[in-house]
């Protein structure tokens, strides 16, 4: 008689059999305690960029998943074995030349500021007309 014994949950080959890499976008189902219904779950997408995944296939291994939400970049960490991970869909795969694509950060700042610089802010003073307006925006330039 054999008897096995199940420390967790997850379904541990499975979560092995996944492939995605540093670059891929993947959809993480992550279960959220429901504060209407006590005791239940339900499931939460949170999709973007894998910037690094750490520790292979160890029993601690981690991924860092990147997105951008109404215009501001969130991170999360994922335990690969977590048993609050429902699934991991990879949505896009991408190659990368890097395994730690930490840089995006600070290109996604970059990026942001030359938006910001390109936009020209012009107050208009009250009781002047446009033809005076746009006489002084053409001086501007």
């Amino acid at each position: 008689m054999k008897t096995s014994i199940k420390l967790t949950p997850v379904d541990i080959e499975a979560r092995k059999k996944i492939e995605f890499s540093s670059g891929d976008t993947v959809r993480v189902w992550t279960k959220i305690a429901d504060e209407k219904n006590k005791g239940k779950f339900r499931l939460q997408a949170f999709e973007g960029m894998v910037l690094a995944r750490k520790h292979g296939m160890q029993a601690g291994a981690t991924f860092t998943v990147r997105k951008i939400a109404s215009g501001v970049g969130v991170e999360r960490i994922f335990p690969i074995y977590s048993p609050m991970i429902d699934s991991i869909e990879v949505t896009k795969k991408a190659q990368a030349r890097r395994s730690k694509l930490y840089y995006v950060r600070d290109k996604a700042v970059k990026d942001i500021r030359r938006k910001m610089k390109a936009q020209v802010v012009r107050k208009v003073k009250s009781g002047t007309t446009t033809a005076e307006v746009a006489e002084t925006a053409s001086t501007e330039e």
